[in-house]
């Protein structure tokens, strides 16, 4: 019974870790990762930001989904868990690769050439103007901060689902229909013993095909009706 709690705890806490994951991972979306100077013939040097959005546009999607994974861990039975836990863990291990690129290997001109010629990308833009196909790039900086952040948010979203995995914990039981019958009219009878002239409890006893007057007294109504009587 100890085991089984511990997993369905392990199991809510990955499904919360997937939600945290999400936050951060959106959040570094709105990051700017990349700073780019341009010179433009026509309209001159153009300085720019590039959110994670544009720069990497799995990022925004994983979050989505990471969002999506943390609500289906609640609501999901055991196997569903497994399934949501494996998906999740695969998508954050690789929408990590572009935010791990820009760190180790530097922002691509050419990437960022692309992304700021593109009309596509201008409302992602921090500061969204349109540059010509022949405006050259004279320098590019990366932010770390951004692509960090997602790293981690990445990093978060592998645990939880890693975690939700292996240990997606039990399944409540679930009750028949006969049980729920029963346990509606061990109810019942209980009200009735306590308030026999209660509308609203005849009502449910008719309802459930109960006789009111057919209910057996338990011992400690029947003394206490023994000893008015005295």
């Amino acid at each position: 019974m100890e085991t089984g709690t511990e997993d369905r705890r392990r199991a809510r806490f990955a499904a919360i870790a997937l939600g945290a994951a999400a936050l951060i991972v959106w959040a570094a979306s709105r990051m700017s990762w990349v700073s780019v100077v341009a010179d433009d013939d026509k309209s001159g040097v153009h300085h720019e930001d590039i959110v994670g959005a544009s720069w990497s546009t799995e990022i925004t999607a994983l979050a989505l989904v990471l969002a999506a994974a943390c609500i289906a861990g609640f609501a999901l039975r055991r196997w569903g868990r497994r399934i949501v836990g494996i998906l999740a863990a695969i998508v954050a291990a690789g929408c990590a690769w572009a935010p791990l690129t820009v760190l180790l290997e530097g922002a691509s001109a050419e990437r960022a050439r692309s992304i700021l010629t593109s009309s596509a990308a201008h409302s992602k833009l921090a500061d969204p103007v349109a540059l010509s196909e022949w405006a050259q790039i004279t320098d590019i900086t990366v932010h770390p901060a951004g692509p960090l952040i997602a790293i981690l948010g990445c990093a978060l979203a592998l645990f939880g689902g890693v975690l939700l995995a292996i240990r997606p914990g039990g399944d409540a039981p679930r009750s028949t229909a006969y049980e729920r019958k029963k346990l509606k009219e061990e109810r019942i009878a209980e009200d009735l013993e306590d308030n026999p002239d209660s509308g609203r409890v005849l009502w449910d006893a008719l309802d459930a095909d109960l006789d009111p007057t057919d209910v057996e007294e338990s011992p400690e109504s029947t003394r206490e009706q023994g000893e008015k009587r005295k």
